[in-house]
């Protein structure tokens, strides 16, 4: 049953600290003390708006002589309500665009960057560059090698909330908190298949020193393409590990140390995947044509690795036997403008007069998915 929300106490605080207000009633729904559901929008505006429950009855189109807000014009200070709505809103927003379901979060570091594309500018590693010195000799001087990874340009996607003038009047909290939560999963969609298909190698944005090159190889500067390879026991894992020990870095011409900590999967191979992971044991038969020759059993020489499934796997690239390994978070990057924002319009706009919207609620983030370093991830294909 819902708990007994104290709209007057909400006024009070808000006058008096209304940041503190707003981020402490964010704190309290993203710590489930409050429930966005809870609250009421009518109940909202008439504790929160001047003369809120008078403008309330206004809006029954039966009330003979009404004004509206629009009319009311500057004598209608519906900050503190916007405010309010607007970050029991945005709780909903960011539930919903980080649901449990999606892999990008996963997948991805997010970077902070300013720009629409930029050149990720980096020093070469020096290598085994270090020599002996003798007594009282000059240190050499190590060479430097300059080198540069160039990400994409960001896209822009978002969508608008808006709380009607009925909305408030039959206080229809639940429809417009399904509504924003409806927005941000479809923005967080959009930003799972973005992330997938570069992730997977469907988009190949990968760029260094000048030089645009696929994700993944199967020959040339690196290879990290390993045909023949389908997931059914531990051995086709070691496999793609081998891989890693054959790239070396560019500059040096040393291995890479790669930490794998994930495979990612079509939903064919999930349970596959997690059966190779955790078997307790597993049996080496040291000769496959001689039925009496000694077989070996042992722990399961595979680390728990993260089993990365989704429906989107198999859909973004045709295929349920190919799968994925290494350390996503290494390998790619989403290079942020801004994250999931919510921002308010002003009140008694135009769309309050022609479409009885008191307000609106944008809800946008921005950004792209670069490929840093594909060294860090092995594709397999069946």
């Amino acid at each position: 049953m819902p708990r007994a929300i104290n709209y007057d106490s909400v006024k009070r605080f808000y006058e008096i600290d209304p940041l503190r207000t707003c981020d402490d009633l964010l704190e309290g729904i993203e710590q489930r003390h409050l429930r966005a559901e809870e609250f009421s929008l009518r109940q909202l505006f008439e504790s929160l708006v001047p003369n809120g429950g008078e403008l309330i009855r206004t809006l029954d189109p039966r009330q003979p002589g009404g004004v509206n807000l629009l009319e009311a014009g500057g004598a209608v200070d519906m900050s503190a309500f916007s405010n309010i709505t607007g970050q029991i809103v945005y709780s909903k927003v960011l539930e919903a665009f980080e649901d449990p379901a999606f892999l990008w979060p996963h997948l991805v570091s997010s970077t902070p960057t300013p720009f629409n594309g930029e050149k990720i500018a980096g020093i070469g590693r020096l290598g085994d560059e270090a020599e002996s010195i003798a007594e009282a000799q000059p240190y050499p001087l190590a060479g430097l090698s300059e080198e540069y990874v160039e990400t994409p340009k960001t896209t822009k996607t978002g969508m608008i909330v808006p709380i009607t003038k009925e909305a408030i009047f039959f206080d229809q909290t639940g429809t417009i908190l399904s509504r924003a939560a409806e927005v941000a999963r479809w923005l967080g969609v959009r930003k799972e298949k973005r992330v997938l298909d570069v992730v997977l190698g469907v988009t190949n944005t990968y760029k260094r020193n000048g030089t645009t090159t696929n994700t993944y190889l199967a020959s040339g500067a690196y290879v990290n393409l390993k045909a023949a390879n389908g997931l059914t026991d531990w051995t086709n894992v070691e496999g793609a590990e081998l891989l890693f020990d054959a790239m070396s870095d560019p500059n040096t011409g040393e291995p890479i140390a790669v930490k794998a900590d994930a495979l990612i999967v079509p939903t064919a191979l999930k349970h596959t995947a997690r059966r190779i992971l955790r078997a307790e044991f597993v049996e080496q038969v040291d000769n496959q044509a001689n039925a009496d020759t000694v077989r070996t059993t042992s722990g399961n020489p595979l680390p728990p690795y993260s089993v990365l499934s989704s429906p989107y796997v198999k859909q973004r690239t045709g295929s349920d036997t190919t799968w994925f390994f290494g350390q996503p978070r290494k390998a790619f990057a989403y290079m942020e403008n801004w994250p999931i924002t919510v921002v308010q319009a002003p009140s008694n706009s135009e769309a309050e007069f022609t479409q009885d919207i008191v307000m609106r609620y944008k809800v946008s983030e921005r950004g792209a998915v670069a490929v840093v370093e594909p060294r860090g991830m092995v594709k397999s294909t069946a």
